[in-house]
């Protein structure tokens, strides 16, 4: 469909009718319109899976590493196939557009949502972030590029004000979106905080440069209820409020239309972004993703298996409402009331093989070795006892928390994965260690539906009567969204549940409004609880947990109701937990001792938790939560063969990170972490991953970490030097520098050359080479450089090596960093093996943004190329010259 083609549609359009578009008509889907054959587009949250229009357990995805681990693998290839992956469970549960991926920096290490974005690199940033684009969208779903722009931390996200320097914006946050854009991104989400005075919704930077200079010609959707204004968002660059049917434009846009406060054809320009959208994404006379061809050919990523469970989700059939003579009182969870049909197992399509296999080789490539100190990889033949210690290693988290969460239909942890790798020759007895999380959600393996006795709970929706209006069978005590039928008052979740240990069990209902929470009938708690946030992630995702302790018998179930009233304004989501009793500290040790003491090796996996890091706030402080860091001193002291996995998506401090044998990087994994982990441990394959942002020894020593605005304010005061590039100005030593990642072999860098790869540099082309594919021309360039570098493979394995390449200017006239990341390639090599890496280093590598002249400048002179395996740790060096008419 061609320019002309929109225009005509919009002609058939009124104003009404145009208007009508810009508001989403529910949630998750912008609103048709017959008279120009628009359909609805459903939009989903991203990037660690395709959750789909509903928070529905039985609605299960592919749950992908987190986008920290996708960042760490240093491959674009293999994103690009996740993405494709992605794409296929878009159109498996008919999704327009992935709301991924998040473009946001690295800038301070307590931001909560740190494990959700990729990198503190800006070039990191924009290439990964350029190859999860390619892979969404080569299957006809659009990826959305979040949340322009500096939407870096979560304290007060809704409102904070950032003040950044034009030259930092330009270089640092803008850069990865400007990457995103040369991608073909076809959608850009705005985000709740402002820039420089103005929110984002109502920034002059939606304008310039993303549809001016850029040329970004996609739809801007804003992140939903961002848009807050009428005239200023209209007349910015916004041009899809979400979520809907309400919001600020509607009859009140009509109105400022008619009246000349907005023009016509700022209208015009919006509905004309969204039609192209839906064009793009098959929404324009016709079904959705579901009805037509992938916008390429086949995919490694979509097997003949994936590709057959590529059809609609089926509904479940609607529970009937309790008769009309119901009791006025709440009806017993227990009685006999017709429940809701459980879903139609369509809706439980197990993925591939090849799907499974294709994200358990994401685990390896984004896991980094940090430490390693000989023990790795482990002789499963030579092993008789392994002591597997930590509350992670039984109960992982395979991904961050908030809005883009999703429901895997199997995680496989460390324990299992590790059990299925070594076989019953080996016995691993597992040690949990003094607990760390918060009490889980109620879990099937320990309760009864008391209606069929069915693993599960029993949810239902009562009346202001207490007479039940609909009833279903749920798997958790996690339920985000219940049915809300008209008359809806009080949702219900009850359970027999049954302890599988005798004491003092913690209990606990999550939600706002009145809650109360009984067991067999004593009340436990009562009480009102108001929402005291705006932030929707908690309103909606991760309500507060209020709690109440019970001594229960081992073996004699009770039956647990909790109740939520509903109230306007306050969400439905409604968590109903329990914890058994949790064994004192110092035992928990000891008993973790015994067992590492005893055993051949000891694996301690050790992270964050939920409350430590998540979306909708940011974090206090880098420590390990509860008696980690104890718990891994006495491990360690008690095995010299202790190897600990780290569990997080974010930097954490270790103390004993060089009294232990090995540390390994999981971050959040996904659904194939443990299995993942296990290849690694025994060598079945080597950790391929490198650190995409710089892990501080202590949050004291970070350079730049505050996320606290000031009276609303956030100031940026660092300017460019962010991540390495702060660590190296401040002539500080991080526990771990940006790039750095180990193998199971050794390397050694022999020599290297740099050629320039287009005129004018202020030296001849000596070589035709040019820039990798997909490379565009321009900012990002064709011109630039190629960097050639030799080494050899000097250990015993094959092996894999990130050589990186930096820039540095030691004498400029220009504020600049004292090195900076320009680009790398990744080599392959067996043992001995000499291997020639080629790194493309485009243009804009040599260029700064000239506030002055509103334009990018080479400063004329020799730059220094400095190459190695880290920002920290340079092998090589070489040098250029640029003249002033550098790369455009």
């Amino acid at each position: 469909m061609d320019e002309e083609d929109l225009t005509r549609l919009l002609d058939k359009l009124d104003l009404r009718q145009k208007v009508r578009l810009l508001t989403g008509a529910t949630t998750w889907r912008t609103a048709a319109e017959p008279a120009v054959g628009l359909g609805a587009m459903t939009m989903s949250d991203g990037p660690a899976g395709v959750r789909g229009e509903a928070w529905d357990e039985f609605e299960t995805s592919a749950l992908l590493p987190s986008a920290t681990g996708l960042c760490a693998m240093w491959d674009e290839d293999l994103v690009e196939r996740l993405g494709r992956l992605l794409a296929d469970e878009a159109r498996r549960k008919s999704v327009h557009v992935v709301l991924a991926p998040t473009l946001n920096i690295h800038r301070s290490p307590l931001a909560g949502r740190h494990f959700e974005c990729f990198s503190e690199d800006p070039v990191l940033v924009g290439r990964t972030g350029a190859a999860l684009i390619r892979g969404v969208q080569s299957y006809g779903v659009a990826a959305a590029a979040k949340h322009y722009v500096a939407n870096d931390s979560e304290t007060e996200r809704l409102s904070v004000d950032v003040r950044v320097g034009e030259r930092a914006l330009r270089e640092v946050y803008l850069a990865p979106f400007e990457s995103a854009v040369e991608a073909g991104v076809h959608v850009v989400m705005s985000g709740y905080n402002g820039v420089n005075g103005a929110t984002m919704t109502e920034s002059v930077l939606l304008a310039e440069p993303l549809k001016g200079e850029w040329g970004f010609d996609g739809l801007v959707v804003s992140d939903w209820g961002a848009v807050r204004s009428t005239v200023a968002a209209a007349l910015a660059g916004q041009d899809l409020a979400m979520p809907g049917p309400h919001g600020p434009w509607g009859d009140v846009l009509v109105d400022a239309v008619t009246g000349g406060a907005v023009g016509e054809e700022a209208v015009n320009d919006k509905v004309r972004r969204l039609l192209r959208l839906a064009g793009r994404v098959g929404a324009l006379g016709s079904a959705g993703p579901s009805s037509f061809s992938p916008a390429s050919a086949t995919s490694p990523a979509l097997s003949a298996s994936a590709t057959s469970r590529a059809q609609p989700a089926s509904a479940p059939s609607p529970a009937p409402a309790a008769s009309a003579a119901s009791p006025a009182r709440p009806s017993s969870p227990a009685s006999a009331v017709a429940v809701a049909s459980p879903p139609a197992p369509a809706r439980r399509l197990p993925l591939s093989e090849d799907d499974r296999r294709l994200l358990r080789r994401a685990v390896v490539a984004g896991s980094v070795l940090l430490e390693n100190r000989g023990v790795l990889p482990l002789d499963a033949a030579a092993l008789t006892t392994v002591a597997l210690i930590g509350d992670h290693a039984g109960t992982p988290r395979s991904q961050g928390g908030g809005s883009a969460g999703v429901f895997p239909q199997r995680v496989t942890g460390p324990l299992d994965g590790i059990k299925e790798a070594l076989g019953d020759g080996v016995s691993v007895v597992h040690v949990p260690g003094p607990l760390v999380f918060a009490p889980p959600p109620l879990d099937p393996a320990d309760c009864r539906d008391p209606r069929t006795g069915r693993p599960g709970v029993l949810l239902r929706v009562l009346d202001e009567a207490g007479r039940e209006l609909c009833a279903e069978h749920r798997m958790s005590g996690r339920q985000l969204e219940p049915p809300q039928p008209p008359g809806a008052h009080t949702v219900e979740i009850s359970t027999r549940l049954l302890p599988r240990a005798g004491g003092e069990w913690t209990l606990g209902v999550g939600g706002f409004g009145h809650m109360s929470l009984t067991v067999d009938d004593a009340l436990l708690l009562d009480g009102e609880f108001p929402r005291e946030t705006d932030d929707p992630a908690v309103v909606h995702v991760n309500p507060p947990c209020h709690h109440g302790r019970v001594s229960l018998t081992a073996g004699a179930p009770v039956l647990v109701v909790a109740r939520r009233q509903l109230a306007p304004d306050t969400g439905r989501a409604v968590l109903v937990t329990a914890a058994p009793p949790r064994p004192e500290p110092a035992r928990a040790v000891a008993d973790a001792v015994r067992a590492a003491r005893d055993a051949d090796v000891a694996i301690v996996c050790v992270g964050t938790t939920e409350d430590s890091e998540s979306e909708g706030h940011d974090r206090e402080d880098l420590a390990l939560p509860g008696q980690q860091d104890a718990l891994v001193r006495a491990v360690a002291a008690a095995n010299p063969r202790t190897v600990v996995v780290v569990n997080a998506g974010s930097p954490v401090e270790m103390p004993w990170r060089k009294d232990v044998a090995a540390v390994l990087l999981t971050w959040f994994p996904g659904q194939e972490g443990g299995a993942g982990l296990a290849d690694m441990l025994f060598g079945a394959a080597e950790p391929r991953g490198r650190l995409p942002t710089t892990w501080g020894a202590r949050l004291a020593d970070v350079p730049v970490a505050a996320t606290t605005p000031d009276a609303g304010v956030l100031h940026y005061a660092e300017g460019l030097h962010i991540g390495h590039r702060a660590w190296l100005r401040e002539g500080r030593e991080p526990a771990y520098w940006f790039g750095h990642g180990l193998g199971y072999t050794t390397w050694d860098y022999q020599d290297m050359t740099v050629e320039p790869t287009g005129l004018p540099l202020g030296l001849p082309a000596t070589s035709p080479v040019g820039p990798p594919a997909g490379l565009p021309a321009g900012p990002g360039g064709a011109d630039g450089l190629t960097v050639r570098v030799r080494l050899r493979n000097t250990g015993v394995r094959s092996g894999r090596e990130v050589v990186q390449v930096y820039l540095a200017k030691p004498d400029s006239a220009v504020d600049r960093p004292v090195r900076w990341f320009a680009g790398y390639a990744a080599v392959e090599a067996a043992p001995g093996q000499d291997v020639t890496a080629v790194v493309h280093v485009p243009g804009r590598a040599l260029r700064h943004w000239c506030v002055r002249d509103r334009a990018w400048r080479v400063e004329p002179g020799v730059f220094q190329v400095l190459v190695g395996p880290s920002a920290g740790r340079t092998a090589l060096s070489g040098a250029m010259t640029a003249g002033e008419h550098g790369p455009r």
